[in-house]
């Protein structure tokens, strides 16, 4: 089936996902081919393995959020909370449904799913997390500079949200599952060491990224072609006409804050690599 594509003379809201909006912040010109045109990046295998983790840690979770008991984690953490039983918890996890907001500004639909909402046991907020599984040498971190895409992934959460009118903290954490390699054999088996790290989101980009989207795709036609972009290099050179020409009107890239700690898709065959960045249009295992 096509994808649904932007139609400028519509009243009716567009939706468009999480992943979709970080695609247009790693170039607007794939972003603009995909949804006015439908002409979308070239997609990569499923990671399946990455999908087994998160089904494994939401069941984990989930028996804790029953007995409203923190999970061990938390605990070692020093965090007062435990998961959290939101009626539309189930749908805010589904694939292509997710927390949805409408946004009048922009005649936008955002959408994205969640892995899990937590409630802390002394403010009564609620908390974002997100899990994350990879395999490497050493302790997992999310200080890469690529990292900014899932900082920007638990910021778009929370910003959606408060957008359904629920007190979220600023401070959401991420569940990093690292899966071993000094294990002397396989023996049919994968272990792994489990980390959280907190971030403290700032959802202050969202709103002018979003003008900045619809203003992309009432235009006519695709932006010039940012230096940067490994996908509008290759058509390029495939058609013969070398590397693309920087487009002036490229927005620039937010950089990694040093404070900030931010599945896994690696742009190789390594189904739990962290060397990396994620491609902009896969949401790991969904379109959210």
């Amino acid at each position: 089936m096509p994808p649904k594509l932007f139609d400028p003379s519509s009243p009716k809201p567009f939706a468009l996902s999480r992943s979709k909006v970080e695609l247009f912040l790693d170039c607007p010109r794939c972003f603009w081919l995909d949804r006015r045109q439908g002409v979308a990046r070239p997609s990569g295998p499923p990671f399946n393995l990455n999908s087994a983790v998160d089904q494994l840690l939401k069941n984990e979770f989930d028996r804790y959020r029953s007995a409203q008991q923190p999970h061990p984690l938390m605990t070692e953490a020093g965090l007062r909370a435990v998961p959290h039983a939101h009626p539309q918890l189930a749908a805010w996890r589904e694939n292509f449904k997710g927390v949805r907001s409408v946004h009048r500004d922009t005649g936008l639909e955002l959408f994205g799913a969640i892995d899990d909402l937590w409630r802390d046991l002394d403010s009564g907020a609620l908390i974002v997390a997100d899990y994350k599984a990879t395999s490497k040498a050493g302790e997992v971190s999310l200080d890469a500079a690529w990292q900014i895409s899932y900082k920007r992934q638990m910021e778009f959460y929370q910003w959606l949200l408060r957008r359904q009118g629920l007190e979220v903290m600023r401070r959401g954490w991420f569940v990093y599952a690292n899966g071993r390699r000094d294990r002397p054999a396989f023996d049919g088996r994968l272990e792994f060491t489990l980390r959280m790290i907190p971030y403290d989101g700032d959802d202050g980009w969202i709103e002018g990224t979003l003008a900045a989207i619809r203003d992309l795709l009432m235009r006519g036609e695709a932006p010039p072609p940012p230096s940067e972009c490994e996908f509008c290099s290759y058509v390029a050179k495939a058609a013969g006409g070398g590397a693309p020409a920087r487009a002036r009107s490229a927005p620039r890239r937010r950089t990694a804050r040093s404070e900030a700690p931010a599945a896994d898709l690696p742009r190789s065959g390594d189904l739990f690599s962290d060397s990396a960045p994620p491609p902009a249009q896969a949401s790991r295992r969904r379109g959210a």
